[in-house]
């Protein structure tokens, strides 16, 4: 059995928080037409409540190169790109040097790219005009990165933990597992390798952290996650990158709304106008009012989640949405 045949039967997906199948996005990239083709490893991880990157590289940095050399062999190409959130990069820089020295007497090309902390440098396609030294924003697909990609190249990106879960397949050791970054108002704020089909209150149960007091949680991608309520944590397994953040339910609503909106209005690109002015107008509208103004506040993520050129602007629509539905039991008039 061949790796792409292995990735297939493992069922795998992309754990940067789309879930893409690997094994399609690998045909994709090996069809595409072109004679120079490029592998990256993105490690940006630019939203509040994510760390799990960091505790991969710094625990299993072997297997996350591993991953590279795997890919980069079924393509047919010595050329990988290294993205790192600057912060991470300091912190395991030695060790990481190491490796890409090693490679490199391989005969692989390895570059490291470091940017600066962002949730846009996540999206793939803003990386691809950071590496180019273009603004960093993201481009209208098609043409997706699989044809077009890295000057203009078929280019593979994958998540660290994605490289690290090709690794095992390819050593034949694959468990059907994921990383959870646990944080928020709790006695073990960690980062947990437990079964991908457990619910959040295994999770939570498991790794030591169900408070002792009422609480929710916001699971998927921290700021853009789902919020769930106590009842419901035993109906629901993990989505997108795989963080849980707890708060206590007793928590204000406008403090939770100000730290969400402040992360969108600092993080948009100001490519396009829904979310440019909308994440911007969300945090004045929270942070001038006394009363949370919510049939304004609906109206603007709606606006964003339907004509924003991205994710992020898209959205910021489902934490509004999820916590005012399912914790504080308000229905959109």
């Amino acid at each position: 059995m061949n790796i792409l045949q292995k990735i297939e039967t493992a069922k795998l997906v992309g754990r940067g928080g789309a879930g893409f199948p690997t094994a399609l996005k690998w045909q994709f990239v090996k069809k595409a037409q072109g004679d120079t083709k490029y592998v990256i490893c993105n490690a940006s991880e630019g939203e509040l409540g994510l760390f799990k990157d960091i505790h991969i590289l710094e625990n299993y940095p072997e297997k996350v190169f591993q991953g590279l050399q795997v890919a980069m062999d079924f393509l047919g190409t010595k050329n990988c790109y290294f993205n790192f959130n600057r912060n991470y990069y300091k912190k395991i820089k030695k060790k990481i040097d190491s490796l890409v020295n090693q490679y490199k007497k391989k005969g692989y090309s390895f570059a490291i790219f470091q940017e600066e902390p962002s949730y846009i440098g996540g999206e793939e396609t803003a990386l691809l005009n950071a590496i180019e030294g273009l603004r960093v924003q993201p481009r209208l697909k098609p043409p997706y990165p699989s044809d077009s990609g890295l000057f203009g190249c078929p280019t593979l990106i994958h998540n660290v933990e994605t490289l690290f879960n090709v690794a095992d397949v390819y050593e034949g050791i694959f468990e059907d597992k994921r990383f959870y970054c646990i944080s928020g108002e709790v006695k073990n704020k960690n980062v947990f390798h437990y079964p991908a089909n457990w619910s959040i209150q295994e999770v939570l149960e498991k790794s030591g952290n169900i408070p002792p007091f009422n609480f929710f949680v916001q699971i998927g991608g921290s700021a853009s996650g789902l919020v769930l309520n106590q009842d419901q944590l035993s109906k629901h397994t993990m989505i997108g990158a795989g963080s849980v953040e707890v708060y206590k339910a007793d928590m204000n609503p406008r403090d939770l709304l100000l730290r969400w909106f402040k992360f969108y209005n600092n993080e948009s690109c100001g490519k396009c106008t829904p979310c440019r002015f909308g994440s911007y107008n969300l945090y004045q509208l929270v942070k001038n009012k006394k009363a949370i103004p919510w049939k304004e506040i609906f109206e603007i993520i709606e606006t964003m989640e339907k004509t924003s050129f991205c994710a992020l602007g898209k959205s910021v629509a489902l934490p509004v949405k999820s916590y005012a539905k399912n914790v504080l039991k308000i229905k959109k008039s």
